[in-house]
């Protein structure tokens, strides 16, 4: 019976792979959000002139995992409420941020962004 199971659940995992069906849920927490942007900070305050590396590789990263509108809007609202709460916050700066990192954010970055209106058609 136990040999039985194991098969069942490795050919549900190889029909997962080349489906390209995530088998966990991609998307971060907006603690993992927060963390991974936390070098932004400096920069975000002005305490820097330029962007740090480490900076544009945690802008890559939320960029990368939020691949579905749920994803997107959660990200949005989580870095929303954590810009707000930057004391000496530039607001230019957040916002031109995934410009300067050469990267094409996945949702408006802002403290005055509209995170409902994420996936709506026009």
């Amino acid at each position: 019976m136990a040999s039985s199971m194991f098969i069942k659940v490795t050919f549900l995992a190889m029909i997962c792979l080349v489906l390209d069906i995530p088998l966990t849920n991609a998307g971060q927490t907006c603690d993992e959000i927060k963390t991974t942007l936390l070098p932004c900070v400096p920069y975000l305050r002005d305490q820097e002139p330029t962007v740090p590396v480490i900076c544009c590789n945690g802008v890559r990263t939320v960029t990368d995992q939020a691949r579905t509108v749920a994803e997107r809007k959660d990200g949005c609202e989580c870095l929303k409420a954590s810009l707000t709460s930057i004391p000496g916050l530039n607001p230019n700066a957040a916002q031109d941020l995934p410009n300067k990192c050469g990267v094409k954010p996945a949702f408006p970055v802002g403290v005055n962004v509209d995170c409902s209106k994420i996936g709506l058609q026009l």
